[in-house]
């Protein structure tokens, strides 16, 4: 009568490949070791970032380039979405 609740284990803690793509096909990549994510886009440049579960079943994802441009969104189970400053969005997945 009385179980456990499942939670979601979120993917910030473990090792995962990331691939993320907006509307004109331009895409972010990348790898992360822990809370800490590092991902190159498709004019070469560098966005390191990290991970910050803050719900049951979501995680906060920020990151800034080299130049200090921030791009920040959420992941859960349906994957991630990530916002620039100017509106433009990346949809994609951790694997």
């Amino acid at each position: 009568m009385y179980g456990r609740k499942r939670r979601y284990q979120s993917q910030a803690a473990k090792p995962a490949y990331y691939r993320l793509e907006s509307g004109n096909r331009p895409v972010l990549q990348g790898f992360s070791d822990g809370d800490i994510i590092k991902l190159r886009d498709e004019f070469g440049r560098e966005w390191l970032g990290t991970a910050e579960p803050f719900d049951q079943d979501m995680v906060r994802l920020r990151f800034r380039d080299e130049n200090g441009n921030p791009v920040s969104g959420v992941m859960d189970r349906s994957g991630i979405t990530l916002r620039d400053m100017k509106g433009k969005t990346w949809r994609g997945f951790a694997d």
